[in-house]
């Protein structure tokens, strides 16, 4: 096993290359410092929130925070992390490929994001988008016309550089893995990077469509979405929530293959329920282009039809349960090392099962119409997309971070930065489920001053997550110059891309890699424990004294 890596010239990470590693590095820097930005623009809604009356934005600039906000968390944080950042540097590694299908077709996708993000945060600075991340007509079409083109324009960059990455992501899963290694030999993280293309191939389109009619509207002076000149804004919702809601899935489906990976190796067992992990996640993805409607509930949508996608959102409920009782029959009974990368898996299941309870009780029409435009649905929405694929993304980082820089993250640190991380999460958000049930309205400035006491816990929250990513920045910039030095398998893990150098070399591997075991056969460390062996060694040995 070779244990020299090999380092990229820092400069090389500012050029158009075409390397899957320099790639996936790109989006996972620039997406974290869009983050970043996304952020700050949160911390200004929350102080906006600390008291009830308007005292420190107009409600114009208000307006603006969460819209920007909510946009940029959504389509440069999450989905290219997800996507761009952990499908371009692992898939190759993970299938014993040398690069991707398309490698400069890769760069393209990657060299959209940088633009795509300043005209998005630019807007800002001509005329503030106001009308939401949903960016529904007519109020999109009376509001900020400038700051609400360069919105449109911003996200049809940003659509097609990830439907690039979609093409990219299926063809090098589909025809350029190692000799020998079939579909269910790959992790399951290539299984959940299939149906997240999928889904973005079949949905981001529609999503084009809809923001090219609504800039007409805005600068044509076309009707296909103002009513005042027979238009239907209706139309434009059933597009939109056509690509939306399987956005979430989007960004979910690579954080599910992500903690399918993690968990195993941490807590030294085999994955529970392979085959039905990797089917769900297409389950996942059929049953996501399905259900946009029961966004809709409120837009005068028929009775027979919410009944349809009442049932059908319910059903998502199955294939996602699979998943979370494979995760938890997976660490039951396990050699759990509760290190950074684990507590952050763990805490993606924690989080993610109370952001999918409160998904099944949106789901229910009656209750559905109760909460609908409360902040119970901005409670749920950032369970899922914050306790959810933030924690798992975290989770990502620290498991990969030895791979990718050839060093570990420091653990005090990484400890401390998931202890802020997960108080501060739950003190911003879980108020906010009571805040909804009681009527308190989303997307407003000022509220009635009952409120006024538990919106400061969330404020107080959000600014202990602000506070959470202090630790993590200092341990990655830290641990990329003067970490503790590893060597290609420091989590004794056996996936391929534990069998090359850390950080893996050009074109991955010297040699051939060679599949001398399943994905997740853990189990042999309980025995050898102590063992300074290689773990296929390890495996070698314990299969042989088997037969």
């Amino acid at each position: 096993m070779a244990n020299q890596g090999h380092h990229t010239p820092w400069w090389k990470y500012f050029t158009f290359n075409t390397d899957h590693k320099v790639i996936g590095i790109q989006y996972l820097v620039t997406t974290f410092i869009f983050y970043l930005i996304g952020g700050v623009l949160a911390g200004g809604v929350r102080t906006e929130l600390a008291t009830p009356e308007v005292d420190f934005v107009s409600r114009e600039i208000y307006n603006s925070l969460f819209t920007l906000h909510g946009t940029i968390m959504i389509f440069l944080w999450i989905v290219p992390a997800g996507t761009g950042a952990f499908g371009n540097y692992l898939i190759p590694l993970m299938i014993g490929a040398r690069d991707m299908a398309f490698p400069r077709l890769n760069a393209i996708a990657f060299w959209m994001i940088p633009p795509g993000g300043a005209l998005l945060i630019g807007s800002f600075f001509v005329e503030p988008p106001q009308a939401g991340w949903t960016s529904y007509p007519p109020l999109s079409e009376i509001a900020s016309n400038s700051g609400q083109i360069m919105w449109i324009l911003s996200l049809l960059i940003l659509g097609t550089s990830s439907i690039l990455g979609a093409v990219n992501f299926l063809t090098t899963i589909l025809k350029m893995r190692t000799p020998g290694m079939t579909l269910y030999q790959m992790p399951l993280f290539c299984w959940s990077m299939i149906a997240a293309s999928i889904l973005i191939l079949i949905s981001t389109p529609v999503l084009a469509g809809a923001l090219i009619l609504l800039m007409f509207d805005i600068v044509a002076g076309t009707a296909f979405f103002n009513p005042t000149g027979g238009g239907d804004p209706v139309v434009y919702q059933h597009m939109f929530w056509f690509y939306s809601h399987p956005a979430v899935y989007i960004m979910i489906l690579p954080v599910f293959g992500i903690i399918s990976d993690v968990l195993p190796v941490h807590a030294r067992k085999p994955i529970f329920g392979y085959t039905a992990i990797a089917y769900s996640s297409l389950a996942i993805s059929f049953l996501g282009l399905v259900v946009w409607a029961h966004h809709m509930f409120t837009s005068g949508t028929p009775g027979w039809l919410r009944m349809f996608f009442m049932i059908a959102t319910m059903i998502i409920a199955v294939p996602t349960g699979i998943k979370i009782f494979s995760w938890v029959a997976t660490v039951w009974g396990g050699k759990i090392e509760l290190n950074s990368a684990m507590l952050f898996s763990l805490g993606f299941v924690s989080m993610f099962v109370i952001g999918g309870l409160s998904g099944v009780m949106v789901a229910s029409v009656p209750f559905d119409i109760h909460v609908h435009d409360t902040y119970f649905v901005v409670a749920h929405i950032h369970y899922v997309l914050f306790g959810g694929s933030v924690f798992g993304l975290y989770a990502g980082i620290y498991h990969w971070f030895p791979k990718m820089t050839g060093r570990k993250l420091n653990e005090p640190l990484g400890i401390t930065h998931f202890v802020l991380n997960f108080i501060g999460f739950n003190m911003c958000f879980l108020p906010m489920h009571w805040l909804g049930l009681q009527g308190m309205p989303r997307r407003v400035a000022e509220y009635d001053p009952q409120f006024t006491f538990v919106n400061q816990i969330c404020s107080v929250g959000s600014l202990l997550l602000a506070i959470s990513t202090v630790p993590f920045l200092i341990n990655a910039i830290w641990s990329w110059i003067g970490g503790k030095q590893v060597g290609a398998n420091p989590w004794r893990a056996l996936t391929l891309e534990w069998q090359t150098a850390s950080p893996p070399p050009e074109e991955n591997f010297l040699e051939n890699p060679v599949l001398w075991s399943g994905p997740y056969d853990y189990g042999i460390d309980n025995v050898h424990r102590d063992s300074d062996k290689p773990v296929e060694e390890l495996l070698s040995e314990v299969q042989g004294n088997a037969r």
